[in-house]
Order: C-alpha cells, then sequence, then structure tokens
C-alpha cells in the first residue's frame, strides 16, 4: 500500500495506434505503469478470423513488437506494462513475451488475466453458437498478477477502464467496496483508454492546440480515487478541461457509466485546469456494479461489397437512375441486400473536374459470396461503355468480404470464471463484487435557466460549442458541450431531441435519448440503431459515427449574438 501518487500512461487506443509510443512513454518522463488498449469490437471480429485461420493466433502481434524492442527498458525504468492485447489468447501472448523474454536474456515476470471468452460454453449461457463471445471482466484479476510482482500483465477481455483500475487498487490496496475511490480510477481510465484523444487529437477547437502529433496522456492517480490527467513535458498536442472533456463524453450513454467492479456518476464529475496541460479530475461518486457482465458477441453475417460511380457534369440524378437501373436489370440474382446513395458534392460551373463530381455508391449484402462477388463485380464492371456520359468508377469492385455483425449481451456475474495466472503460472479465481446494483436511470437534473431573448444570428453550431461522437455496436452517441455558462444556459434549452432529428434528418427513424450533465455544461445523445448492426456491417458512409458530432456542429441554428460576439467558438 502506498500514499504517493501513481503515474500511470497509455501508449495505445486501438490495435493500429502508433507503434512507436510506447518507447516515446517510457522514454518521454517518469511513469510506474504503462497501459496500452487494442481491443474493439471490430478487432474481436478480426480476431476472431484469425483464430479460425490458426488456433495459435488471436493476440495483438503489434504488442508482442513492441515489447520485444521496449521490454528491456521498461525493466531498466521499472514501469509495469499492462495491456488487454491478449484479445482472444492471453495465454498464447503470455507464452509469446516468455519466449521474447528468453531470446532477450530478460528475467521478466509474465502474468495473465483470463476467463473472458465465453465462446467454449456460449450455448448454455443462452449466447447462441457465435464466433466469438467474450465477458468484460473487472480490474481484480490484474491488481492480483501485479501484487505478485508481475512485471507485464496481459489480458483478453477487459473493461477498457481496467487496465487502470486494477494497478490503482494494487499500489493503494483499495477494498472491493470502496466505490468512490474505483469509480474515480474508472473515470481516469476512460480518459486514457483512446490514447491522443485526450490531448488534442480529434478535437473540436483543433487549430486552438498543436495537433499535429499530440503526445500520449498519463495519470497521476492518487489514493482518494482523484487523478490529474497530464503528458510528458515536451509532447505535441494539449491537456485542457475541453480536450479531458472530450474524451469523457466519447461513447457514453447517462449519469451510470457501469463496470464490472462499480458504477460510476458521471454526473458527479469535477474538471479543474491546474497550470499547463493538468487538468483534475474529483468528486467523482461510485455505486455498486451491476449483477451482470456485458458480452461481445461476434457472428459471420454474410458477406459485402460496394461499388462507387462517378457522375460529373450535367444532369446528375438522371445519370445515377439511369446506371441504378441498368445495374440492377444486370444481376441476374440480386443480393438480399442493396443499397443505393447519392453523394451530391457537385458545384456547378465548376472550375476543376473533381468539384463537378457527384458520387453513386452502392453496397451489396448476401449470405452468398457469389453473389456479392463475381455477380456483383461483373455486372457493374460491364456496364462501362454502354451507361451514363462520362462514365467511371473510382475503383473497380472487388471479391466480396466477409462482415460480422456485433451483439451486445449479458449474463450473470457468477456464471463467468474470472482468473488470474500469476507469473509463477499458479491459478486464482477472482469472485464477483459481492454487493450489486441493478442499473436505473438517474432523475432529470434540473436545467439552468433559460437565457433572456434578444436578437439571433444564424451561424453554425459548432462556433459556441464542441462535439464528440463514436460507436457501441449499431448505437452512436454525441456528446456536446458548451465551455461557458452563458452558452449552456442556451444550449441546454435549444438542443432538444426534437432539435437533433430536425439538424441531422438521417437521425430522424431511429430511437434517441437525451442525457443531461450540468457539471459538464454538456447533452449527450444515443441513437440507437443508426448503425445497422455494427461497425463491420454498416453501410453508412461513417460507418462508425466519428463524423456525427462534426456534422451536428456544421449546421446552422438561431444563435445569439451575444454569444458569437463573445467568439466562444
Amino acid at each position: 500500500m502506498s500514499a504517493s501518487p501513481l503515474r500511470i500512461g497509455n501508449a495505445s487506443g486501438f490495435y493500429g495506434d502508433r507503434f512507436s509510443a510506447v518507447k516515446e512513454m517510457l522514454e518521454g518522463g517518469q511513469l510506474d505503469v504503462l497501459t496500452g488498449d487494442y481491443l474493439a469490437e471490430l478487432t474481436m471480429l478480426i480476431l476472431g478470423r484469425d483464430r479460425m485461420k490458426d488456433p495459435a493466433t488471436g493476440f495483438a502481434k503489434t504488442f508482442l513488437r513492441q515489447m520485444e524492442q521496449c521490454l528491456a527498458l521498461a525493466l531498466e525504468k521499472k514501469v509495469k506494462v499492462v495491456a488487454n492485447a491478449g484479445g482472444l489468447n492471453p495465454a498464447g501472448l503470455a507464452a509469446a513475451l516468455r519466449e521474447v523474454a528468453g531470446k532477450l536474456g530478460l528475467k521478466a515476470k509474465i502474468a495473465h488475466v483470463e476467463g473472458d471468452d465465453l465462446s467454449g460454453n456460449a450455448d448454455e449461457l443462452g449466447l447462441g453458437s457465435p464466433l466469438t463471445a467474450n465477458a468484460y471482466l473487472g480490474a481484480w484479476g490484474i491488481a492480483e498478477c501485479l501484487r505478485a510482482g508481475a512485471d507485464v500483465v496481459v489480458t483478453g477481455r477487459v473493461t477498457d477502464a481496467s487496465l487502470v483500475v486494477g494497478p490503482a487498487a494494487a499500489h493503494f490496496g483499495w477494498k472491493k467496496d470502496e466505490w468512490d475511490k474505483l469509480a474515480g480510477a474508472m473515470v481516469a481510465g476512460h480518459v486514457l483508454e483512446c490514447g491522443t484523444q485526450a490531448t488534442g487529437g480529434n478535437y473540436s477547437f483543433f487549430t486552438e492546440v498543436d495537433a499535429r502529433r499530440p503526445g500520449f496522456p498519463l495519470a497521476e492517480l492518487h489514493e482518494d480515487g482523484s487523478s490529474v490527467i497530464t503528458k510528458h513535458p515536451g509532447t505535441g498536442g494539449a491537456v485542457t478541461v475541453d480536450t479531458v472533456l472530450a474524451q469523457l463524453v466519447y461513447e457514453i450513454t447517462g449519469a451510470r457509466y457501469a463496470g464490472p467492479d462499480a458504477t460510476a456518476r458521471f454526473d458527479s464529475i469535477s474538471l479543474t485546469a491546474e497550470g499547463k496541460d493538468r487538468v483534475r479530475i474529483s468528486g467523482v461518486r461510485g455505486e455498486p456494479p451491476p449483477p451482470t457482465l456485458k458480452v461481445c458477441l461476434n457472428n459471420l453475417g454474410g458477406y459485402r461489397n460496394e461499388a462507387n460511380f462517378v457522375l460529373v457534369g450535367l444532369d446528375i440524378e438522371e445519370k445515377a437512375r439511369l446506371v441504378r437501373s441498368q445495374l440492377e436489370a444486370a444481376m441476374k440474382h440480386k443480393p438480399k441486400e442493396v443499397h443505393w446513395t447519392l453523394v451530391r458534392t457537385d458545384r456547378e460551373d465548376a472550375a476543376t473536374e473533381e468539384q463537378a463530381a457527384a458520387f453513386l455508391r452502392v453496397v451489396v449484402k448476401d449470405a452468398d459470396q457469389k453473389l456479392v462477388g463475381r455477380g456483383f463485380s461483373g455486372a457493374a464492371v460491364e456496364l462501362a461503355l454502354g451507361s451514363y456520359p462520362g462514365f467511371t468508377m473510382t475503383a473497380p469492385p472487388s471479391d466480396g468480404a466477409p462482415y460480422g455483425v456485433y451483439t451486445p449481451a449479458y449474463v450473470d456475474a457468477h456464471k463467468v470464471e474470472h482468473v488470474a495466472v500469476l507469473p509463477d503460472e499458479s491459478r486464482t479465481v477472482i469472485p464477483p463484487s459481492e454487493k450489486t446494483l441493478a442499473l436505473a436511470p438517474v432523475e432529470a437534473p434540473e436545467l439552468p435557466a433559460a437565457p433572456p431573448s434578444g436578437p439571433t444570428r444564424r451561424a453554425p453550431l459548432g462556433r459556441i460549442v464542441a462535439a464528440r461522437s463514436g460507436d457501441k455496436g449499431g448505437t452512436a452517441n454525441i456528446g456536446v458541450w458548451a465551455r461557458t455558462d452563458e452558452a449552456w444556459r442556451w444550449l441546454a434549452h435549444a438542443l432538444t431531441v426534437e432539435k437533433l432529428r430536425e439538424l441531422l434528418p438521417e437521425t430522424a427513424a431511429f430511437p434517441i435519448e437525451r442525457h443531461v450533465f450540468p457539471h459538464l455544461r454538456g447533452l449527450n445523445f444515443v441513437i440507437d440503431g443508426i448503425l445497422g448492426e455494427g461497425v463491420s456491417s454498416s453501410t453508412r458512409f461513417d460507418p462508425q459515427g466519428k463524423a456525427l458530432g462534426e456534422w451536428l456542429r456544421s449546421r446552422h441554428m438561431d444563435i445569439p449574438e451575444s454569444l458569437l460576439r463573445e467568439g466562444q467558438g
């Protein structure tokens, strides 16, 4: 147990993030723990397909290469490494790491956490027969491994925040029912989990920071669960209240942010600037976790393909109708799903050919690969000399590619065996929380008083607010927040669910929830079903919903002139 702050850094926000980040974080300044998040719903599908080809795979190979390069440095600096790079095969990754350490002549203590993979008993749990089925485990297996002296801990599917909560719980000796402390670490973990998204990456007001190469974030965790988010000196980007808030509202729902170890109340979070590149997170309240664990299910849904026709100049809609009718008639057997989108990017009297171009996109999906492969591609290419004037495509269609369908599910936490495999390869079963609390909506908070009426001007919403959006399966969220109390008073009343549907017509057909976060001066909209069956299956132009927030900011509203004059955007 220790009362000193614990410095936890992040070096990966997804499988494919900056390879050099591990070395940069180890060399850039003091750290006690270095974490890496490599898993997402789509990543689990990719690893599942890898495992179908070779059962010995199923983990993030990038992490193994990073450890070949940096394990000696981490041991020298006494930095513990905790990553969920084990994916579908944490035991296999742990064995590979021991082999790497042996080749390098290093005495590294390697541990791993397993039990999340439910594919072997999915049917008896009522989950069917999915390609992958992984429960989101919590932090206590990681903590057990670290208490046993592990230098490196790799896991399968744990919650992203657990990579921070586990080291903090081990370091400070927290008990399993210290909900506020656990929730505080969960919030810090949520900020760190997506790497540079907390330091100016993908940030609405990116022109205000050095966004060319943001540094990766770190958190100084304190014994009471509070933290300070910062980054190594001299690295790019910035850590401000707004860059941290941007990550806080990413991929969330309501005021209760549930995990396997606690539920964090996001309506209790307080953010305070503490000098350059330092933001304190405090006041977080926690509650017992729900009695169930979330499970990520992936199934192979079939095959998909697409073609993009370039339409240039006059008669765009007529050209689109012609090629659409031709292609549909040419496909001898129509795929189960055919989705057409005409994107009018063309300008009248354009000075360049690109400015005169529009795009007609067609996406096809079917269980039969031939229908979306040769049957579709051949029919599209054969139109080349007998269709609309100026016929061209961005690229020829290819053979159909498999796609997955993501489905969330929930199982009783007692039916999942969470196991810490310690450095000596002994096994410790981690029991679930003894006390639980079913999730329920919170009472709607009181809105601030509406601002007095006054002159308005038509302007983009993004002149005065920031936003960030993201995906969870077929659901997208859009977090929107104001940077002053005056702008918040207006935003809280002006941006209703009805107004959102009006501004973003593509959301109109889907259920939408609005959640209010007065402490953050923010709103969060959860749009259920807009991404279809998940990223791999989605036929949307923006399949992960990452740009929905920026689309919203570009839409015009009648905004009080007083807010626009203050230059709040």
